[in-house]
């Protein structure tokens, strides 16, 4: 009787379990089929993408004129609301040297904007258990010399490290090391782990922000997948996306980056800037891409194929102290968060010849782009375009105090 009992409960207990595990793994498979692409996808995001000059919104052509005539904007612009594309251009040369003028699908050395990718990756290794966000960089780099600096301190730029751009620019130009060779990763780790630069300052007490922080992100996402950054972006992010004008372009890999828009410097278009050994590391910038694909990329964060929106909101959750009590910095994303105004979420880039921002207003659905390559003050100039949006002015002095564009002193 007993062993009858025991029988039967053992009986049960396999099948409470196998019923849990069934549970789990539809679960699993629910979650990974809803991140590959269908034909449905591609036709729906043909139509979100596809635009009809005849039908442009002509209040934001004549704003897109005149901040090319008035201000030097160079660039492609792009305004669409609700999955509907209001207005788009492409103003101005890729190449001014070359004479070839811009097209609408050129693609652009994003900056800091990769950013946003380099966050979403890791919150997605976050999602499959293989990173936690307390984790301590030396767990994956064990001789990084600084105690305490954990990934979520990376992504919201509070580690304290001080900014490898210089610091490997410094030994470079000292050394008279090749400057046309790109520096990997990997390799700046190992520079960091040898010279033991100084910090700015403690991890966690102020908000910092520097490339350092992402260029270790990119290099930790290259540790834990086995993979070139590249790779697991294009497999993990730009694909599921469709964003097929999306790519990680590292000098370590292209001697001369595969692109047609060369950034221009100094306010004007007589030095148009030649990719160097800083154009190796990736994960602070390095990623290349279209006005479209960047509008995919607003739509799959938006519809939970990119990330949960438990990640999501984490994302886009302030970690910093408030400047002017609206602007903030999330993980990877810069933030306007003010009471009774809309949450918008995005980010700046500067980074040899290239200025942009990409705005997000996640409350009335409105996505902003300018991509530009003619660093020049243009983009502190889209105040009437906001208003004219009814959306609020992402520029701190426009509110408190004094200031300029988020990013222009720090990208």
């Amino acid at each position: 009787m007993k062993f009858r009992l025991l029988v039967a409960a053992f009986a049960i207990t396999i099948i409470s379990i196998s019923s849990c595990t069934s549970k789990e793994e539809k679960a699993k498979k629910a979650e990974a089929d809803k991140k590959v692409r269908t034909k449905e996808d591609d036709k729906a995001d043909s139509l979100l993408i596809a635009y009809d000059p005849a039908k442009g919104d002509q209040w934001i052509a004549d704003f897109a004129q005149n901040l090319h005539k008035k201000s030097g904007f160079n660039g492609n612009m792009l305004v669409a609301r609700k999955g509907k594309i209001l207005y788009e251009k492409a103003i101005g040369w890729a190449d001014y040297l070359h004479r070839d003028s811009l097209k609408i699908n050129s693609e652009f050395e994003l900056a800091s904007i990769s950013k946003t990718f380099t966050s979403v990756a890791i919150m997605q290794l976050v999602e499959a258990g293989k990173l936690k966000l307390t984790d301590d960089v030396k767990k994956f780099y064990p001789n990084f010399p600084y105690d305490g600096i954990t990934i979520k301190l990376l992504l919201s730029h509070r580690s304290g490290m001080m900014n490898y751009v210089y610091f490997i620019d410094d030994i470079w130009r000292k050394e008279k090391r090749d400057q046309k060779k790109g520096v990997s990763n990997q390799e700046v780790m190992d520079i960091i782990a040898e010279r033991k630069p100084n910090p700015y300052t403690k991890p966690d007490k102020i908000f910092h922000y520097n490339n350092s922080n992402f260029m270790v992100l990119g290099a930790i996402i290259e540790k834990v997948t086995g993979k070139p950054y590249a790779d697991y972006m294009m497999e993990h992010v730009f694909k599921p996306a469709g964003m097929k004008h999306t790519h990680v372009y590292s000098t370590t890999v292209y001697p001369k980056v595969p692109v047609d828009v060369v950034g221009h410097d100094r306010n004007n278009f007589r030095y148009s800037v030649v990719q160097n050994f800083l154009d190796g590391p990736v994960g602070d910038k390095g990623i290349y891409s279209t006005l479209h694909d960047l509008v995919l990329y607003d739509k799959y964060l938006k519809n939970g194929r990119l990330l949960s929106q438990k990640s999501l909101n984490s994302a886009y959750t302030g970690h910093n102290k408030p400047v002017n009590g609206h602007f903030n910095y999330g993980y990877g994303w810069r933030m306007f968060d003010g009471k009774g105004m809309d949450k918008v979420v995005y980010h700046t880039g500067w980074w040899h010849g290239f200025r942009h921002i990409y705005v997000r207003d996640l409350d009335k659905d409105i996505v902003v782009i300018f991509l530009g390559n003619l660093t020049n003050g243009s983009l502190m100039h889209l105040d009437e375009l906001f208003k004219y949006l009814k959306m609020p002015i992402i520029r701190k002095g426009a509110y408190t105090g004094s200031g300029s564009l988020p990013g222009t002193d720090e990208d």
